[in-house]
């Protein structure tokens, strides 16, 4: 199986018109994703390629049955965008842009507080599901379909990195999703691994992480207390130092908090397998999971 999209999921592409909507679009549609609808305001009625372009996402979704949104749309857009999808009734929405305005989403977060969709991102690479769906920019030849691993991440670099060296070792991956370094987004870890707790095609996770914030700690703790398979962990930023912003948003130590040693501890204490050197992961991934 798989968690959040896969063969029967529905994409809508909003921003399809734009350069990056149009290239990721045509790979999607080429890995085989169900890209149903585009949506760039005021070219309802043009195609792109073949794909149907709407006004709205609403019209998105009752012409065309759009179920998951793929959001290419310019940072000082993307949160109404998100918005948008959440009120026409879009179950997943996937924010690929990056630098959205903090307080933007915050209020996008604050407004699907108790909702059912489901956001991921942003700044983030997306989901795939091997062999059934790609929803996001990351490369599709480097996964493996047939599982039965699930990876999340925070870096989208990182996470094809995972990947990568996994099909290397000929471990196929379940569903692989970058839920963004930002310092508010959507999905986090913890969502994640209950969706592959849930999944019985799942049998082990690799979780990437980075320094700054708490969402690990948070994340170790609820796979010693609820998690029943074997997790393999990473962190990047062992030699950030305190107070500089190393790549995302969200990766900046404060004080004492958001250190990878610290991190990294907490991971020990919760039985994770930490892989503090990222080019033997694959080796560690093969021990660890058979």
């Amino acid at each position: 199986m798989s968690i959040f999209v896969n063969r029967d999921t529905r994409v809508v592409v909003q921003g399809i018109t734009g350069k990056e909507g149009q290239f990721h679009t045509r790979q999607c549609i080429a890995y085989g994703t169900n890209v149903v609808a585009g949506v760039t305001p005021g070219k309802g009625g043009q195609k792109m390629d073949e794909v149907p372009v709407f006004n709205t996402v609403a019209e998105a979704v009752k012409q065309a049955g759009a179920n998951c949104s793929l959001i290419f749309v310019p940072p000082p857009f993307a949160a109404d965008a998100i918005l948008e999808s959440v009120d026409a009734g879009i179950d997943v929405v996937v924010a690929i842009t990056e630098g959205i305005p903090v307080l933007d989403m915050m209020r996008v977060k604050t407004y699907i507080a108790g909702k059912s969709v489901r956001l991921i991102g942003p700044n983030c690479p997306g989901v795939i599901s091997p062999g059934q769906c790609k929803v996001g920019i990351m490369p599709g030849v480097i996964h493996k379909p047939g599982g039965p691993i699930g990876v999340v991440s925070r870096s989208g670099t990182l996470t094809y990195e995972v990947v990568h060296q996994l099909t290397l070792q000929g471990i196929g991956q379940t569903t692989c999703i970058g839920i963004g370094g930002d310092p508010v987004n959507g999905t986090n870890f913890i969502d994640c691994l209950s969706a592959f707790e849930a999944d019985p095609d799942t049998k082990g996770v690799v979780m990437v992480g980075e320094i700054g914030g708490t969402a690990e700690e948070e994340a170790a703790s609820f796979i010693r207390e609820k998690l029943s398979m074997p997790v393999v962990g990473f962190i990047a930023g062992l030699t950030a130092p305190p107070g500089r912003r190393m790549g995302h948003a969200g990766a900046i130590i404060s004080g004492s908090s958001g250190t990878a040693q610290g991190k990294i501890a907490a991971m020990k204490e919760a039985g994770i397998h930490v892989c503090e050197d990222l080019g033997s992961l694959g080796k560690l991934c093969k021990k660890v999971f058979g």
